[in-house]
């Protein structure tokens, strides 16, 4: 999926792209407002990730501009300063989630798939690891070839799992791609729909890593 990072700030940039990239993103990556306007002119993107203190146009002017045009492509503001103002404000002007820079990059991950799968941006097709297939049209699973019931709820954590297969997904990360940011969750939610992906998938086929989270282990090769 194409991703727009706007970011000013060189090493911050190219690190950004880097794990956005590895996280299967096709980064394009500019460095000021302007220059995101003139990309966001041409080219179709699943979503944006967007600085707020930019040159040439700040972000938050940017985010303007954007929706003035009702353009709806999801957007996660990035600030350096972590206040409530500046979250209310980036909200208010029209943006999808909000993320202090220090944050966690898994996190920002996370984040950004959450909104794209919200927006109905995603590209379609399936994903596979091991036995598990994933439809991501249908919004289907089946283990082996033959289909398994799952909730609309499972099959979101389910493709947060499949799409972080090999890494240690947390409570948090997990309860942002099933209800989005600042949502007030059952504190048990995400281990229900874990419990109920076991019982249907085999009890091996999500790991608790205790203290951490849950993952989906990577297949041998």
């Amino acid at each position: 999926m194409k991703l727009l990072l706007v970011e000013d700030d060189p090493l911050l940039g190219d690190g950004l792209r880097a794990a956005l990239g590895k996280a299967g993103f096709a980064v394009t990556w500019v460095r000021d407002g302007k220059a995101a306007l003139d990309v966001l002119g041409a080219t179709e993107f699943a979503a944006m990730v967007l600085d707020i203190g930019l040159p040439v146009m700040n972000g938050l002017e940017v985010l303007r501009e954007l929706r003035s045009t009702n353009n709806a492509l999801p957007v996660l503001m990035l600030t350096a300063r972590d206040t409530t103002r500046d979250k209310v404000i980036s909200l208010d002007r029209g943006a999808d989630d909000h993320l202090v820079k220090t944050a966690d990059m898994e996190e920002l991950i996370a984040r950004v798939r959450a909104l794209i799968r919200r927006s109905g941006r995603s590209t379609g097709g399936s994903l596979s690891v091991g036995e598990l297939t994933l439809d991501l049209v249908a919004h289907t699973v089946s283990r082996n070839g033959k289909a398994v019931a799952a909730s609309a709820r499972e099959l979101a954590l389910l493709r947060a799992l499949m799409e972080g297969v090999g890494r240690v997904l947390t409570r948090s990360q997990l309860e942002t791609s099933l209800y989005g940011w600042g949502r007030n969750v059952e504190s048990n939610a995400v281990e229900v729909h874990i419990h109920n992906l076991r019982l249907k998938l085999g009890a091996d086929s999500i790991k608790t890593v205790r203290g951490v989270g849950y993952t989906l282990a990577r297949p041998a090769a």
